[in-house]
């Protein structure tokens, strides 16, 4: 398992604890190479607060990586904030910011394939400088999309649809299957 700090990680107790390092309140930014592919784990936390940023050193290092590696090895990146809008206005609020810097980061590197992060507590696919941009769900909670709703329960436990849900709405949900649309 491959893990990076996120907007609630203190990074010398993350560094101490799971990484058995030295305590460091330096970005703690990691690399992983395998025989077909290169992932590397940016440290996207701003220490005390919610949002993200790719601190100058650690933008360095990304590139440091990428020298060392193959033009034809895949690399991945990931970090804990997104570097792009998921349009839930909370989330979008805490991103990465500065995203401008790694998008002219990834314009340098062809072989920078994909962008890997969390932070949303849901999971989304989209893109970001023009490569794929996948987002972990969280284990803790997940958020609703403002799409979503309608095919969710207004709580966040389960429940099975009764029929007189399924009489009063084109929408039914149950906690066994998926949301469908009914004729």
């Amino acid at each position: 398992m491959l893990v990076c700090p996120g907007n609630h990680d203190d990074r010398a107790a993350f560094r101490q604890h799971l990484l058995g390092q030295p305590g460091s309140a330096a970005p703690v930014n990691q690399v992983h190479r395998a025989a077909d592919v290169v992932i590397a784990l940016c440290d996207s936390s701003v220490p005390g607060k919610h949002e993200g940023y790719l601190e100058d050193e650690t933008l360095a290092w990304l590139d440091d990586v990428l020298a060392q590696t193959p033009e034809t090895m895949p690399v991945s990146v990931g970090f804990h904030h997104p570097p792009a809008l998921l349009h839930e206005p909370f989330i979008d609020g805490i991103r990465q910011f500065g995203e401008e810097r790694l998008a002219a980061f990834a314009d340098r590197h062809p072989n920078l394939a994909a962008f890997l992060c969390g932070h949303a507590h849901t999971p989304a696919a989209t893109t970001f400088a023009e490569r794929p941009l996948l987002v972990a769900p969280g284990i803790a909670s997940t958020l609703r999309l403002p799409w979503e709703r309608r095919a969710h329960p207004p709580t966040d436990r389960p429940r099975t649809a009764s029929p007189a849900d399924l009489s009063s709405s084109s929408t039914a949900a149950t906690a066994t299957g998926p949301a469908r649309q009914r004729p």
